[in-house]
């Protein structure tokens, strides 16, 4: 008998541990937090939950109706510099399968989608003094219809990185102010052809990144840096140009806000911001005051880069300091069109780092004026988990809070969007299809950043209003290539694009049953 009781025991605790390797929510021993039970009935009746692409990312159908960007060129003129020599010339084919993808959006519950336009899409040539593009007024005319008549609200970034390549052949893009006017011309044209259904406008996502990695760094587009940066750039300066490059990003997003204002915001009734990323800085040594310096130059360097102008008409003083006559000025008139430029901030977040002083200085850069050294551990143990795929992102849900508290205290925005979280795994070929589908550590990922969000939201009273994860697919990781799958959906690219929900989206669906009874 007694043989018998063990193993009935034996075959129950079997039973029990296959039940939980299947049931991913019990199974899954990736706390990334020690959130209660939530789910989106505790958060506003208004609150935006949606998803996020890009134009270049996702659309395809490169040579339709559309001009070169930048991105075409630096992807076919030097294709060693993505991970796997790829392009988006197809993308993941959403320019003629967006009908489709608008749908899963609905049927996970989600409210709203983020999308850019792409300005060569618009004006193949980048100047309003061209032709526009019918075949790119009436994708963009059919995706929002068709997003709208989802029930979704549309939230369309202006510009994200994808500059016409006439434009830099003529004058090098943001690194004249020419582009001041040619921006606000095409920003004009969206509002004209768009604006009756679009309330909800971003100027420029991410510039940061955009000028570090494609002016300092060199890894982006269009690759421009100094050689002792990166031997693979052609030309370039990493001391004077990433300054220069944001100088004018900064005034052609206040130029497109002001112009909007005067001219169409009173009748459109929308409401038009800035998408900004920076990821939170923890001082590497808490006990040494430099190190907690460091810490705050990092996120000035980072955030306060553009939010010290929109906010102060001016850049932040460490900045001032390091950087010294190689840091533009805005003239009186210029800091009064950026202070207040925005109706809200769009913040992107993904992760933090640890960060130290060091004032050892040997060729001059943005990097290196900073005057700090990026950690990613203190004896060995990682701030947090590291992902697969993206490995520059170390899980650390507490810092979006601390970033939102930072950005209430600091610059005292009154509205703030997330814009952007999100988590990438790398792309893995030997996998089955449901073995790529299961992806528990990204659920964990939204779960315990959106309970940080909801935390910042009651603990400290910051008004976040939204939240798109990144991305709704798989699609096109720029300097990645198709290496990195960042997406709710799976992408096989192998099989005509077919599209598959990873186990994410089950854990979505359940969160936002709630805002599906809402609407």
């Amino acid at each position: 008998m007694a043989v018998i009781i063990r193993s009935l025991v034996l075959v129950l605790v079997s039973l029990l541990w296959f039940s939980l390797l299947i049931d991913s929510s019990i199974a899954d021993p990736l706390q990334y937090c020690d959130a209660p039970y939530f789910d989106s009935s505790n958060f506003p009746d208004k609150f935006h939950f949606g998803a996020a692409t890009a134009a270049y990312q996702v659309e395809g159908a490169a040579f339709v109706g559309r001009g070169p960007s930048i991105w075409d060129n630096f992807t076919h003129t030097y294709p060693d510099r993505i991970a796997d020599q790829s392009n988006g010339d197809v993308a993941v084919d959403f320019y003629y399968r967006y009908k489709e993808d608008i749908k899963r959006i609905k049927e996970m519950n989600l409210d709203s989608f983020r999308f850019s336009i792409s300005w060569s899409r618009l004006l193949p040539n980048g100047k309003l003094s061209g032709s526009v593009s019918e075949e790119g007024v009436a994708f963009y005319n059919d995706l929002i219809d068709e997003i709208i008549s989802n029930g979704l609200t549309p939230f369309v970034t202006i510009f994200h990185w994808d500059t016409p390549q006439a434009l830099d052949e003529e004058y090098g893009n943001f690194l004249s102010y020419d582009i001041v006017s040619d921006f606000q011309d095409y920003a004009e044209q969206c509002f004209l052809l768009f604006g009756d259904r679009v309330k909800h406008w971003i100027t420029l996502n991410e510039p940061v990144s955009y000028t570090n990695s494609g002016y300092n760094l060199g890894t982006f587009a269009p690759g421009r840096c100094s050689k002792f940066m990166n031997n693979a750039c052609q030309a370039g300066n990493s001391s004077t140009e990433p300054y220069i490059v944001t100088h004018n990003l900064l005034l052609a997003h206040g130029a497109a806000v002001q112009l909007y204002r005067e001219k169409y915001q009173e009748a459109q009734k929308g409401k038009i911001g800035i998408t900004l990323i920076s990821y939170w800085f923890e001082p590497y040594n808490s006990e040494n005051p430099l190190d907690s310096v460091a810490a705050s130059t990092a996120v000035d360097f980072m955030f306060g880069w553009y939010l010290g102008p929109i906010t102060f008409g001016k850049y932040p003083q460490s900045m001032i300091t390091n950087v010294g006559d190689r840091l533009p000025v805005f003239t009186a008139e210029q800091s009064k069109m950026l202070i207040g430029s925005i109706d809200f901030l769009g913040l992107n977040y993904y992760t933090t780092y640890y960060a130290a002083y060091n004032d050892t200085i040997s060729d001059i850069s943005y990097t290196s004026d900073q005057h700090l050294t990026v950690h990613y551990s203190i004896e060995g143990i990682p701030i947090g988990p590291q992902a697969t795929g993206s490995k520059w992102i170390y899980i650390y849900p507490n810092g979006i809070r601390y970033l939102l508290n930072y950005t209430k205290d600091t610059y005292n925005v009154s509205l703030i969007y997330i814009t952007e979280n999100g988590i990438g795994e790398a792309d893995n070929s030997s996998l089955t299809l449901n073995e790529a589908l299961y992806d528990p550590w990204r659920k964990e990922y939204y779960r315990c950043h959106l309970w940080n969000v909801l935390r910042s939201r009651n603990e400290y009273n910051v008004n976040v209003q939204g939240y798109f994860a990144w991305s709704l697919m798989d699609n096109f990781e720029w300097a990645d290539g198709y290496t990195t799958r960042f997406g709710l959906y799976y992408i096989d690219y192998k099989d005509s694009f077919k599209r598959y929900a990873k186990n994410s989206v089950e854990w979505f669906m359940q969160f936002l049953k709630t805002n599906k009874q809402k609407s």
